[in-house]
């Protein structure tokens, strides 16, 4: 491998335009968008946070409210019919029944209980049982996903609803024990692929609040089952130790072929065969994805399109053309993650140390060599030193992949990142910002995870991370570009959504979006999240 070399790659795709990093929001306005200049009054933002609060309450799940959770719009379901709740094998089947029966009353009929098949394929898709409250996204995202929960928990506890935060938190440490990963959501069809690893530094956010020694040594064990999920081949690359995305499972998604059709009754996957067939492509060895001669997507395809999914940037063109080479790829924002999670491992041993005047000394030292590894690992094959930039490795090429992609601001928020390190990405803030915050990429491809659109915990991450290296005043002026722009848009829509578009300040994104689903959703659950800490940094 070259990990020094930079591959330039042809990416089918326009370079964005750019605000110039000193410009403040008036200058961002007076450009062709349509964003606000003036920042939102006291009152704008008090509404904004009356609306949050109010809309835990609709985000909220249980075992109150299973039948709504049942219900899923993502996969074909024969009216009249009751709608599948499985529980894992660990689970003692007619406890769980009568718990829910005891709760439901009528409703009970209109579930039915099944345990998880140790093997096989499950045909009758349905919701995952967990035993506690959690907070779902909003819209069509009915369930408990994996890294929008971290965001919702920041929320959370910004708003003092501490027991909501920490029953969020169990349920995605009982995701572990019972499923085997915190999953992409728990739905059966999500079994085998998990999302950004966040768990363990939400259970010390969580222990921050409550100094619940027991409850923090009870979940060492699930951290440790969960780092190790992402340390083991497939998703180790031995001779890095870095680690991948590799979800399980083969074949088409099955909350795809329902749920991302177009008007003309195209799936995701037909919008992508009539693009291999019409269209050349540089990034990647089509062959691999695409059989020409029989105008299908190949086996390999369908696993890159689950493994892109399981990295929660679905779609994007940062590994290619739809990102279903992203299996061959050593993402930046994966291993920035999993070093927070080996520093906050030595964290959770260190406040157990103090607390049990025990001697974990060794764990902790051999949690945080863990940590020093992978940091070096990370500046040898993520770090451009010529470009200034964190880009993602090509394992099949041995070399660095050009995208300007916002996770180059990861490491600045892990703390991962040198100060001259810092300082060459802020170097780069002009190509990333926007007249409503922080762009996803610098690349405009059809693809919701690209220019121009915006999303809530790219944002948090970018300002935290500016914030971090004392670039306050950057990080200030990226906050209150989004913060107006949410602002504003919820004036017109009522709603807090789960992306924008950042040139035209809007939530109106669906005609702009042609590949995965192109509706926007409303709630939003990161959004809110994201909101009420970015106001906090603002108010400091």
């Amino acid at each position: 491998m070259k990990p020094d070399a930079v591959v330039n790659s042809s990416q089918l795709s326009s370079a964005s335009s750019s605000v110039d990093s000193s410009a403040d929001l008036e200058s961002a306005a007076n450009s062709t968008s349509t964003c606000k200049s003036s920042y939102p009054t006291a009152e704008q933002i008090a509404a904004v946070r009356k609306y949050i609060n109010r809309t835990w309450r609709t985000l909220r799940r249980g075992h109150d409210h299973i039948l709504t959770a049942a219900r899923d719009s993502k996969v074909e379901h024969e009216s009249g019919r009751s709608w599948p709740v499985y529980i894992s094998a660990k689970e003692d089947p007619e406890a769980v029944a009568d718990t829910l029966r005891r709760t439901m009353s009528a409703e009970f009929s209109r579930i039915r209980i099944e345990t998880l098949p140790e093997q096989g394929e499950i045909e009758d898709h349905g919701l995952l049982y967990l035993p506690g409250d959690y907070i779902v996204p909003g819209g069509r995202f009915n369930e408990l996903y994996g890294w929008d929960s971290y965001f919702i928990l920041l929320g959370l506890l910004q708003d003092n609803q501490l027991e909501m935060a920490k029953s969020l938190t169990d349920q995605l440490l009982y995701q572990v024990v019972h499923y085997g990963t915190v999953l992409n959501a728990n739905r059966t069809y999500f079994l085998g692929r998990s999302q950004p690893p966040l768990l363990a530094n939400m259970v010390l956010k969580i222990y921050a609040r409550t100094q619940d020694a027991d409850w923090l040594r009870s979940t060492l064990p699930t951290l440790i089952e969960y780092y190790d999920y992402w340390m083991v081949e497939p998703h180790l690359d031995k001779e890095s130790g870095l680690s991948r995305f590799y979800a399980s499972g083969e074949g088409p998604a099955p909350e795809v072929i329902v749920s991302e059709v177009d008007e003309e009754g195209r799936t995701h996957f037909d919008r992508i065969r009539e693009f291999y067939k019409h269209e050349s492509i540089e990034d990647y060895d089509v062959s691999l994805f695409y059989n020409e001669q029989a105008d299908k997507l190949t086996d390999l395809f369908f696993k890159g399109d689950r493994s892109m999914r399981e990295s929660g940037f679905d779609p994007t063109n940062r590994f290619g053309p739809f990102s279903v080479d992203i299996v061959h790829y050593l993402p930046v924002c994966l291993n920035v993650l999993l070093h927070m999670m080996e520093q906050d491992i030595a964290e959770v041993y260190r406040a157990l140390s103090k607390i049990e005047k025990a001697d974990y000394a060794v764990e902790i030292k051999g949690w945080q060599h863990k940590a020093l590894l992978r940091e070096q690992s990370i500046n040898k094959y993520l770090w451009d030193e010529s470009e200034g930039l964190y880009l993602d490795y090509y394992l099949t090429t041995g070399e660095r992949h050009y995208y300007e992609f916002a996770t180059t601001f990861y490491p600045l928020w892990a703390g991962v990142a040198s100060k001259e390190q810092a300082a060459a990405v802020v170097e780069h803030l002009v190509k990333f910002e926007a007249p409503g915050g922080v762009r996803t990429s610098t690349q405009t491809s059809g693809n919701q995870w690209d220019d121009p659109f915006g999303w809530a915990p790219l944002q948090l991450i970018a300002v935290k991370g500016l914030g971090r290296y004392g670039y306050h005043e950057e990080a200030k002026r990226l906050a209150k570009r989004f913060i107006t722009l949410v602002v504003d848009d919820f004036e017109r829509s009522g709603s807090l959504l789960e992306k924008y578009d950042l040139e035209t300040c809007s939530g109106e994104v669906s005609d702009e979006i042609q590949y995965g689903y192109s509706s926007n959703e409303i709630g939003f659950g990161w959004t809110n999240g994201v909101v009420l800490e970015l106001l906090a940094i603002l108010e400091q």
